[in-house]
């Protein structure tokens, strides 16, 4: 009779003769040992690992902290509102006529030697300015009052813009009140628009700008200081109601409340303001 070899049993199944192996750290399980584990260890082993603490997710207004300190600065009066004109138009914001007028190099001189005063750049800072001419004007100052390295400047191309006024451009000065009270009606209210390429922005628009800003500073830095220079006052007040949680159809209150409480007003109908953000 023909008969079939057997295959050998599994060596985990035949009895061994040989002496016990020490204890290992890791030892190897089979599946049918994972099958008569404790359904709690199982639970454990399976339990998602917890977030990193230091995390960090999008940027949302107002913020629950602020990981960086920042100190907010209106860049001086310009030579356009020297003449009392406005101009806002982006395609001519690195031209000589948005420079600093000379009374805006005086304004931009205190606001300079205002945040030594303040110790802002003590331990270092950045400094963030528009690429605006009269904006990075005033940042080269600001480094060299405060001893801050020219390479600490940092340019930044769009975000920082003059809200764009639309068909106010060349205007008057003295017609802000009247984009003022549109303004104050709801922060979706875009000026006029003008075929000259000049940008017309709602609050709402200027309001998703500086959020992105904030986000990649944010991001960027942790536990810096950083020195935000606007080449208007628009941006910086829109920012700062945005980090407090002001109605933005208040955003015009920011300048006078926080003025008021850290003293840090520089006079002048067009001059520089400087704020600090706890």
């Amino acid at each position: 009779m023909q008969t079939t070899a057997r295959s050998p049993a599994p060596p985990s199944l035949l009895p061994s003769s040989a002496p016990p192996q020490p204890h290992s750290a890791f030892p190897s399980l089979r599946r049918r040992d994972l099958l008569l584990l404790p359904a709690a260890a199982l639970a454990l082993s399976l339990a998602p690992a917890p977030p990193p603490a230091s995390a960090r997710g999008l940027f949302r207004m107002p913020p629950q902290r602020l990981v960086n300190r920042y100190y907010l600065v209106r860049a001086g009066e310009s030579v356009y509102e020297g003449q009392g004109v406005l101009h806002t138009n982006p395609v001519a914001k690195t031209s000589v006529d948005s420079g600093l007028s000379p009374a805006g190099l005086r304004q931009t001189a205190r606001a300079a030697l205002e945040l030594q005063r303040l110790g802002a750049c003590e331990d270092d800072c950045w400094i963030w300015p528009s690429i605006t001419q009269r904006a990075y004007q005033a940042a080269e100052i600001i480094a060299a009052a405060n001893g801050i390295n020219r390479s600490k400047i940092v340019p930044e191309y769009s975000f920082l813009d003059a809200r764009g006024l639309g068909a106010f451009e060349g205007k008057s000065l003295d017609t802000l009140p009247e984009l003022y009270a549109s303004d104050s009606i709801s922060p979706d209210i875009k000026p006029p628009p003008i075929s000259d390429g000049t940008p017309n922005e709602s609050v709402a628009d200027v309001f998703v700008r500086v959020t992105q800003l904030m986000s990649i500073l944010e991001t960027q830095y942790f536990g810096e200081t950083v020195v935000i220079v606007s080449p208007d006052s628009d941006n910086l007040s829109i920012l700062q109601a945005g980090l407090i949680g002001l109605d933005l159809r208040r955003y015009m209150l920011v300048s006078l409340l926080y003025s008021t409480l850290f003293a840090c007003f520089i006079s002048g109908k067009y001059g520089t303001v400087v704020f600090e953000v706890f």
